[in-house]
């Protein structure tokens, strides 16, 4: 079943000094978190799924980690936009529907808006509806000529973006959360885009590159335990959607670097034997066994490029920070 077969609603969201935002809600219901925990820890080894972080709960921890001083990804994306917004928008041109899939707190898109030549409209899609209409509603008070329609959707799966008279559409697609993907799921997310945007449309993307595991290790591990409560939202929100026995408490949370596969992966590790119980089924775990929730796979240039080619993109830009951290690259 596709997003657009479970659409609920459509609502007007009155916004102080402007027209109202038009929401669209194809949020997933709680029997797919049911079906997708149960799939996941039935696996092996287990894991659950990453989009699952994100409640309003668990972005506002996503927030407090932007800000972790370690964790450099958001603060180098952001400079990047800043010095190179100018030359982004020249790319893209006049007149664009700008789609932003994972939107957020929307921390980075006033810097692309700002830039660009009158935008046709501004479509955030993101899980989390509260955040989302918050980051939306902000959006909108600060552009009130500018059409703004928030989209709740899990972005993974088909969705529909509203027709609106464009010169283009741009996928807009920060946050490295690209890497997020295993390689192959990554090119099928860049095909799937590709048919969002269409045959003249284009893509602005956030990709991490490699670089010390050292760094790495310790933005995805950070002193503040931020990202540690971050990992453990999942096992939170489990307790109270699912109804499932769970203890959160007894978990750690666990950053590994894979050298290997080239990436960073995120682990609940079990302080103890205990049981998990989701919809009257048990799921054992050993002490030390993990649950594997996440992983951020890092690029070369040259690596990015290659997978963007598979999927039918071509790199026509690319811009990075003076460290070669961080890349912000213009697909077309």
């Amino acid at each position: 079943m596709s997003s657009t077969d479970v659409l609920r609603e459509v609502q007007q969201i009155p916004v102080e000094g402007r027209s109202p935002l038009r929401f669209y809600d194809y949020a997933p219901n709680t029997g797919s978190f049911a079906e997708d925990a149960r799939a996941g820890l039935s696996a092996r080894p287990k894991t659950l799924p990453a989009k699952y972080f994100y409640d309003a709960r668990g972005s506002a921890l996503f927030d407090d980690i932007c800000r972790v001083p370690a964790y450099y990804p958001t603060r180098t994306e952001l400079e990047i936009m800043q010095v190179h917004a100018g030359d982004m928008a020249l790319a893209i041109g006049a007149g664009a529907l700008v789609v932003e899939y994972g939107s957020g707190s929307s921390l980075k898109t006033t810097r692309l808006l700002d830039a660009l030549a009158n935008p046709a409209a501004y479509v955030p899609v993101d899980i989390s509806r509260e955040h989302l209409l918050n980051a939306a509603t902000r959006i909108a008070r600060a552009y009130p000529s500018l059409p703004v329609l928030p989209i709740c959707a899990d972005y993974t799966a088909p969705f529909n973006v509203p027709d609106v008279p464009c010169e283009r559409r741009v996928a807009y697609y920060p946050g490295s959360t690209i890497g997020n993907f295993e390689p192959a799921s990554a090119r099928a997310f860049l095909r799937d885009m590709r048919t969002v945007v269409g045959e003249h449309g284009a893509a602005l993307i956030g990709v991490d590159l490699q670089k010390d595991p050292a760094v790495l290790q310790a933005a995805y591990d950070d002193e503040e335990g931020v990202t540690a409560a971050f990992n453990k939202n999942i096992l939170h929100r489990m307790a109270r959607e699912l109804d499932a026995e769970v203890d959160p408490g007894g978990f750690s949370h666990e950053a590994r670097y894979n050298a290997e596969q080239g990436r960073i992966e995120m682990h609940l590790v079990s302080d103890r034997d205990q049981t998990i119980r989701v919809g009257g089924r048990g799921f054992a775990l050993a002490s030390g066994e993990s649950i594997h929730t996440e992983n951020s796979y890092k690029y070369t240039l040259h690596g990015f490029e290659a997978l963007a080619a598979a999927a039918g993109w071509t790199v026509a830009d690319v811009w990075t920070d003076e460290k070669a951290y961080f890349s912000v690259q213009y697909l077309t």
